[in-house]
């Protein structure tokens, strides 16, 4: 596995791991435990005290500011509707919480117990006694049955397709709920059920889930939150008598009293923001800003650290979207094409200072990472589809088109312009229309205002203006790009996938 760089700002302190602790043989069988791994068994047994990657006993207090770009207008994360304001998560929990140092790994939360037959043909959680609502009233087994018919029918869509494996949920009485899947043998699903987001039933019951709301929904988290200022700043204490403040997996976190986020306009504005010290910590990722823009008194005197950290997590991948719901860009050969144009190493050289490394994997800097050709594990994937996916998948290995990054691409322009001819595409009066009907070749690429992306996106437009293609770039704000992007109301854009070394229910969303 290889490492990269990731950069980021850190005002706040650092954490040090320790050293693994063994790994406790596989159980055969069905399954009651205190937690699920995806793999054998938990990293920690059932009488842990806390995760080793925590000071259990880190002084509770103080407050920590933070920062979002754009807006928010509701207090539902829940929906596709609006713009949710961020770190909404401290304030919900789910029936599970992951640990950090382990790859797919889950411990009881809000649930207590987890059982599953041998087959994994459906998950049983037993709800704690004591796990309660902000307003004092217990969690029960029907606030989860209607948290996952309401996420699955009237939430954003992506629930829909994350649980579409779950078939439904029944009361068993005693605290226990059971979830039955329309499979078996999906290791995965048990933990993706775990991290099912609970919703209090009764407080829904004379609102509209599926509205926008500035009302702070009821939750049960170790936060709450304290203010709303509608798109400027929302805040969040410690609530004191949290119900879970003592569990094993709490234990050593949630340390700030008070958390603040402000927003800013844009990320110029934030980062000016920053060195004027009005938040505490800060993650860039625009190497131009990261090489260029950190200087001044705070960061000569310390005030201010600049800190990369390595990691070995999957970094997912960034990249020019298309939307192939748009003719266009339904023939391979043209996307082909466009992907010719653009000046990778031109672009690193001169506008990413050298800092990054090519995308060559939906699964990069992790084991999960594609090389070469198609071992024979993966053949025997694979030939079922043969004549349904591109040959080339089967003979030749994906390497992204490179150039010599002097600017001076016109091989790889040659290349993408007989690519569209043979998508039926030609040069008329300098402009590239459809061989058939006429209909010149012109599509809008959408940017969120104030972004960093503008600047990438040009030298892009002006290589494809060099084959006919005439590119608009359209700038918005957050909410405008945010409804266009749930609507799918864009031609290209700039878009990012993240992935896990546990990939599973999630890629169905993204490319499904």
């Amino acid at each position: 596995m290889w490492r990269v760089s990731f950069l980021f700002f850190m005002a706040l302190a650092c954490v040090s791991f320790a050293p693994a602790k063994s790994a406790l043989a596989a159980e055969a069988g069905d399954y009651s435990g205190h937690g699920v791994a995806m793999q054998g068994v938990p990293k920690y047994a059932e009488d842990f005290s806390h995760f080793d990657y925590v000071n259990p006993d880190a002084p509770k207090g103080g407050a920590v500011r933070l920062s979002q770009t754009g807006t928010f207008d509701s207090l539902n994360p829940f929906i596709l509707k609006g713009v949710s304001a961020g770190f909404l998560g401290l304030t919900f929990e789910a029936l599970m919480a992951s640990s950090r140092d382990e790859a797919f790994t889950e411990y009881g939360l809000i649930a207590g117990r987890v059982e599953f037959p041998a087959d994994r043909s459906s998950v049983t959680f037993t709800l704690r006694e004591e796990a309660h609502w902000h307003d004092g009233t217990p969690i029960t087994v029907a606030d989860v049955i209607f948290s996952f018919d309401i996420l699955t029918t009237k939430g954003n869509p992506f629930f829909r397709v994350y649980y579409a494996d779950v078939t439904g949920a029944e009361d068993l009485g005693d605290r226990r709920v059971k979830f039955t899947f329309s499979g078996s043998n999906n290791r995965e699903l048990p933990l993706i059920v775990g991290q099912l987001a609970i919703l209090p039933k009764a407080y829904f019951e004379n609102r509209d889930f599926e509205k926008t709301t500035l009302e702070p929904i009821l939750a049960s988290g170790p936060y709450r939150i304290d203010l709303v200022d509608p798109g400027r700043a929302i805040s969040y204490t410690r609530v004191s008598d949290y119900w879970g403040a003592d569990l094993p997996i709490n234990r050593g976190r949630n340390n700030f009293d008070a958390l603040r986020i402000d927003y800013y306009r844009d990320d110029t504005v934030a980062l000016e923001a920053f060195k004027a010290h009005e938040f505490d910590w800060r993650s860039e990722n625009t190497a131009k800003v990261w090489a260029k823009s950190y200087n001044g008194p705070a960061i000569e005197t310390g005030l201010i650290k600049k800190v990369e950290i390595l990691h070995d997590q999957p970094t997912g991948l960034s990249a020019f979207v298309f939307n192939t719901r748009r003719a266009r860009f339904a023939d391979r050969r043209v996307r082909e094409a466009l992907a010719l144009v653009f000046d990778y190493e031109w672009t690193n050289k001169n506008l990413f200072f050298g800092a990054y490394t090519r995308t060559r994997s939906f699964f990069s800097n992790s084991e999960l990472a594609s090389a070469g050709l198609p071992s024979a594990a993966e053949l025997a994937l694979l030939e079922p589809y043969r004549g349904r996916i591109p040959e080339d998948v089967f003979t030749t290995e994906f390497i992204p088109p490179m150039t010599d990054g002097s600017g001076n691409n016109r091989g790889s322009l040659r290349a993408a312009s007989k690519l569209l001819r043979e998508a039926g595409w030609v040069v008329t009066d300098g402009k590239l229309v459809h061989g058939e009907t006429g209909a010149p070749f012109e599509f809008e690429f959408l940017l969120q205002s104030g972004g960093a992306f503008e600047r990438i996106v040009q030298p892009f437009a002006r290589n494809l203006e060099r084959l006919g293609i005439v590119v608009n770039i359209r700038l918005v704000d957050t909410a405008q790009y945010q409804n266009r992007l749930d609507n799918f109301d864009f031609d290209m854009l700039w878009g990012g996938f993240g992935q896990s070394l546990s990939p599973g229910n999630e890629q169905r969303d993204f490319w499904g």
